[in-house]
């Protein structure tokens, strides 16, 4: 007999099939057994009676959560006072005639039967292979899939050719300390911070590139919003006119990915209780300056003439806007030069600031970009004046040498966008299994105790 997935157990009213999946949740009532069973495709009642089938009642009589089982059963149609439409199969039962076991489970640490779980992050982290089998879970990355595809799915829809960047480079492209040095063989070499480089040498070949690439950050950070390894959604475009193009480009990019994500994952967001962020027909956009004259004008903080904004100046500036405008989003520019990797252009008539920018959401930055110098003589300028090592990246500086046209991109970080998107505390509850200082996999502090 061929397995039906719960989901579609609503087109078999009537019929006797087989199901196949998890056991969530057991409920007894008297003499009769209910199991929520859970496949992927969500859950399906199932209902054991000695008078229908005296064996597999007592079966079911010894099944715990999380064993693993095959039923064949038939679908009958739910009393209406009993419809669950919270459940995608929540107009049908199962009434179970067989059922076989095919895996037990172990005792489990704690419930994860209930809506939401109710153990600390950290231990949802420590059990992470049972944590993802629930549901709240799932449906975070099941919007994250979404939002990852949509990314993919815009870009290739504007001719955007997809590549993949390496993830040990010879040398550091953002500049600063903060990065992973490796012993490869004999060299020195780095864990990616960015497939920066890589992606300003394909788009030289290709015009419009984009990649989904893991980055890895080294920053002494144990806060809310950082994680140490990321993904990292990459585009970059030759023949802009200006740094707007690229702005407009990203507008559109997240404009597509929240309407996909509203469309094809209701039912996730309803679980969620995720209510996605208001984005207009057009974005506000403010330079630097302007965004601290207005932090400094609302709050009387005076932030005027730092060099970039602070956590606070994000969560302010997006309060402001949304007060004044109803949008969850803002893009801010013009930041000063130095402050930035040395490929990110200067403004002409001010070379002190640049034509970066970013895009900030409720609060958090969402995004990074602007335009990138083209001119080989401005770029080995900079080279030089952030003391870079030319030979390190002369594969990067060949492209330039030998004509790039005007360009630029700008990069997203996936968990942060799922973290603002749901409304989630703690941006490791949007990675399936977070690096940061204190864990891989496991929380590190406690082997540090063990040794």
């Amino acid at each position: 007999m061929q397995r039906i997935l719960n989901k579609d157990t609503v087109s078999h009213k009537g019929e006797k099939i087989l199901v196949k999946g998890w056991v969530y949740v057991r409920r007894d009532h008297g003499k009769l057994i209910f199991i929520d069973i859970r496949d992927r495709s969500g859950l399906l009642q199932v209902v054991f009676n000695p008078k229908v089938s005296a064996d597999a009642h007592k079966v079911a009589s010894d099944l715990r959560s999380e064993d693993v089982i095959e039923v064949i059963g038939k679908i009958n149609e739910r009393p209406e006072k009993l419809v669950n439409l919270k459940m995608g199969s929540g107009t049908v039962e199962m009434e179970a005639t067989e059922v076989k076991i095919l895996a037990k489970s172990a005792p489990l640490p704690f419930d994860i039967g209930k809506e939401t779980l109710d153990v600390e992050l950290p231990i949802q982290l420590d059990h992470r292979a049972i944590t993802l089998r629930h549901p709240r879970v799932q449906a975070i990355f099941k919007i994250q899939s979404v939002i990852i595809d949509s990314f993919r799915e815009y870009l290739k829809s504007q001719d955007f050719f997809e590549f993949q960047a390496p993830s040990i480079t010879p040398a550091v492209a953002e500049g600063g300390s903060e990065v992973f040095q490796i012993g490869y063989f004999d060299y020195k070499a780095f864990l990616s911070q960015s497939p920066q480089l890589y992606k300003q040498i394909a788009m030289s070949a290709f015009e419009r590139v984009f990649s989904v690439n893991k980055i890895f950050r080294a920053e002494p950070s144990s806060t809310t919003r950082h994680l140490t390894e990321i993904v990292s959604l990459d585009a970059e475009m030759a023949f802009i006119q200006s740094w707007t193009d690229v702005k407009d480009m990203a507008e559109n990019v997240v404009r597509f990915i929240l309407r996909r994500v509203e469309k094809m994952c209701k039912p996730e967001l309803e679980l969620l209780k995720a209510s996605l962020p208001a984005m207009l027909l057009k974005t506000p956009t403010l330079s630097l300056t302007e965004v601290q004259q207005k932090i400094y004008e609302h709050s009387k903080r005076d932030v005027r003439g730092q060099k970039d904004l602070n956590p606070e100046d994000e969560r302010t500036i997006c309060e402001i806007i949304f007060k004044e405008t109803g949008s969850d989003f803002v893009f801010v520019y013009g930041y000063p030069t130095k402050q930035k990797p040395f490929y990110v252009y200067p403004n002409p008539k001010n070379p002190e600031f640049n034509e970066g920018v970013d895009l900030l959401c409720r609060g958090v930055e969402w995004l990074s970009g602007g335009r990138r110098i083209n001119d080989y003589n401005q770029l080995m300028k900079h080279v030089k004046e952030w003391k870079m090592d030319p030979e390190k990246i002369s594969m990067f500086l060949d492209a330039f040498k030998y004509g790039v046209p005007p360009e630029g991109g700008f990069a997203f970080g996936a968990e942060r966008m799922t973290m603002q998107i749901l409304g989630l505390k703690n941006i490791r509850e949007a990675c399936m299994f977070p690096r940061d200082m204190d864990r891989i996999d496991k929380r590190l502090s406690l082997e540090k105790e063990d040794v």
